[in-house]
């Protein structure tokens, strides 16, 4: 079936709680996250903070609790935490403060067992002939996302943010002119997997050079939490001078959150680009802290 036949048959596959993962709570409390970290020196109380969403203060406890795990006081003492160990060691490089801050131990986000068996270039240079890829969209606590997978795995994961799921498929589509295509009927319970669930057995199917492919692998082991730098991930490659060819190859990954190209940051700490929008990269970095901390309850 070609993607023009199926994209009319393109729907959102609602996950069972679908009230946490509603596109206007993300809003909501990516907002509410953004106020906090900006009022963080001035010790908010939890109801300045739910008067600066727009709720009472009970209702907005709830909702952020349902999506962040853990209650809006107690991210914004671990954003004072964490200020407070920034202020104190200047000096560490984003890699030593990473490993400092308590967050790269276990924890349910970072029981990650994703491994990667890559297309091959020849799959990709035949336009896929000979595969067929099931796609759909689904939503995730940071808006929906377009996936895509083969038999062997995920082959694209990608936030749709101001771009419609309909459109990235014309867009993989022209990539893989010659796979075969069909909607993924169970596309919410892998992105639900991904995102909520046991990532045992995850395999992910992207097609990348061999250098890409090594940077990628290097990004699974970075735990939730935590950010490394370019460089960081440079050296875990033992090629420290290799940063610029680093960032590109960062800035090339297909697959969205599993490889988690949003835990590198620049060297000084800042943010840096990410392909599906800065704000998205800073509220994702938020909830991993949340959910870290979510598991010393």
């Amino acid at each position: 079936m070609s993607p023009a036949a199926t994209v009319a048959s393109m729907s959102i596959y609602k996950a069972s709680s679908t009230a946490r993962l509603r596109d206007d709570d993300y809003q909501r409390i990516a907002a509410a996250i953004r106020w906090i970290d900006t009022h963080a020196s001035e010790q908010p109380s939890s109801a300045d903070i739910a008067a600066a969403a727009g709720l009472s203060e009970a209702h907005f406890s709830r909702l952020f609790r349902r999506w962040a795990g853990i209650a809006p006081g107690r991210y914004l003492k671990h954003r004072t935490l964490l200020a407070a160990r920034a202020a104190l060691d200047r000096g560490a490089t984003v890699l030593d403060a990473a490993l400092d801050s308590g967050l790269s131990g276990p924890g349910r986000l970072h029981d990650l067992f994703v491994s990667i068996d890559a297309l091959s270039p020849g799959e990709y240079k035949q336009g896929g002939a000979g595969l067929l890829l099931r796609f759909g969209e689904a939503k995730t606590p940071f808006g929906p996302v377009f996936l895509l997978r083969s038999a062997r795995g995920i082959v694209e994961l990608g936030f749709c943010g101001a771009r419609s799921a309909n459109a990235m498929l014309d867009d993989a589509a022209m990539r893989w002119h010659a796979a075969e295509f069909m909607p993924d009927e169970t596309a919410q319970a892998t992105v639900d997997q991904a995102f909520f669930g046991d990532q045992t057995g995850l395999v992910l199917n992207p097609v990348g050079t061999n250098f890409q492919l090594k940077v990628w692998q290097a990004l699974l082991t970075i735990p939730p939490g935590a950010a490394f730098s370019y460089a960081d991930v440079a050296t875990l490659l033992g090629k420290p001078s290799a940063s610029r060819a680093v960032g590109n190859a960062v800035g090339a990954n297909p697959i969205a959150f599993l490889i988690p190209c949003h835990r590198v940051l620049r060297a000084n700490g800042g943010l840096g680009g990410y392909r599906w929008g800065p704000e998205r990269k800073s509220i994702m970095h938020a909830w991993e802290h949340c959910q870290a901390l979510a598991t010393t309850n």
